[in-house]
């Protein structure tokens, strides 16, 4: 197993989705929004590989357009909307090391419905946590809700 010494950036996308349906196809600017997600993770500085992953064939034939590094079918079990984030990174990363030998040193998770991030604030996210690995484990960014935390889980 080569170890990668690279940052990779995660892209999930599962299909099923219960509250707005197919909405990781819905299209920002003519681009889809999974579109957004594999463009953005091609700009960040840090990025050696985007890696792209889903359920589903038409979202994996969609993301092709966008040409991410690496396309990775789901299995369902780790696709349902009671699989964790854990079970998903595991799975890709099994996959990654059993298809490609590789197992990145760091991994960026971006949502493949979330087209409205700051580069810079993320590049200087990633470069901050490199410098700092040894003391941390992990990085999770946060930011302030539009609306009251009832009217989130109501």
């Amino acid at each position: 197993m080569k170890l990668s010494n690279q940052t990779w950036a995660f892209i999930p996308a599962r299909s099923g989705s219960k509250s707005i349906k197919n909405k990781n196809l819905l299209k920002l600017n003519g681009i889809h929004l999974i579109g957004h997600s594999i463009l953005f993770a091609k700009k960040l500085k840090k990025i050696s590989k985007v890696v792209f992953s889903s359920d589903s064939k038409k979202y994996l034939n969609i993301a092709k357009k966008y040409k991410p590094d690496i396309i990775h079918k789901r299995s369902k079990k780790n696709s349902s909307d009671k699989a964790t984030d854990l079970d998903f990174l595991k799975e890709i990363i099994k996959y990654l090391f059993n298809n490609h030998n590789y197992k990145p040193d760091l991994i960026v998770l971006l949502r493949g419905n979330c087209p409205s991030r700051n580069l810079k604030n993320l590049d200087k996210a990633i470069k901050y946590f490199k410098q700092n690995m040894k003391k941390y484990t992990s990085l999770r960014s946060v930011t302030k809700m539009s609306e009251t935390s009832y009217k989130t889980f109501y």
